[in-house]
């Protein structure tokens, strides 16, 4: 298993049905991309493009995607951003932090589509003023 630090990127209408090692799949016509997973485990990644979910900067030569990359299904658990043909690997996150990002997910979509339950109202981030607050908020719980 090797690490990648770089990969290219191919705007594709569809997915071909086998990805390619180093590929970042773009298909603006369904708004998602997949890779395989940048640790080199073999795994598929999708990452839907959407207002709560992935953006994707094409620079007129690179695909960034933001956020982050966290495969925290997956066995790897690997974490990675793509930005500009790089691979930069993050920090692997505690089963908490990954419990607690999930959670702020869970609550900033469905707040962006007014869904909220007791589950998001409940959240400690869910009262919180502004983006800084809501970080800190879950950085350090609460």
């Amino acid at each position: 298993m090797s690490r990648a630090e770089t990969y290219t990127h191919a705007f594709v209408r569809s997915f071909p049905d086998r990805l390619e090692e180093g590929v970042l799949y773009v298909s603006v016509e369904f708004c998602n991309t997949a890779h395989r997973c940048m640790c080199g485990c073999g795994q598929e990644v999708y990452a839907p493009l959407s207002p709560r979910d992935w953006t994707m900067i094409f620079d007129g030569e690179t695909v960034s995607l933001d956020p982050s990359i966290g495969n925290w299904s997956f066995p790897c658990r690997s974490h990675y951003w793509l930005v500009r043909g790089g691979v930069s690997w993050a920090l692997q996150w505690s089963s908490a932090e990954i419990e607690r990002g999930r959670a702020l997910d869970r609550m900033t979509k469905s707040r962006h589509y007014g869904e909220e339950t007791s589950d998001t109202r409940d959240h400690p981030a869910a009262n919180a003023k502004g983006l800084v607050a809501r970080i800190l908020t879950w950085l350090f719980g609460g």
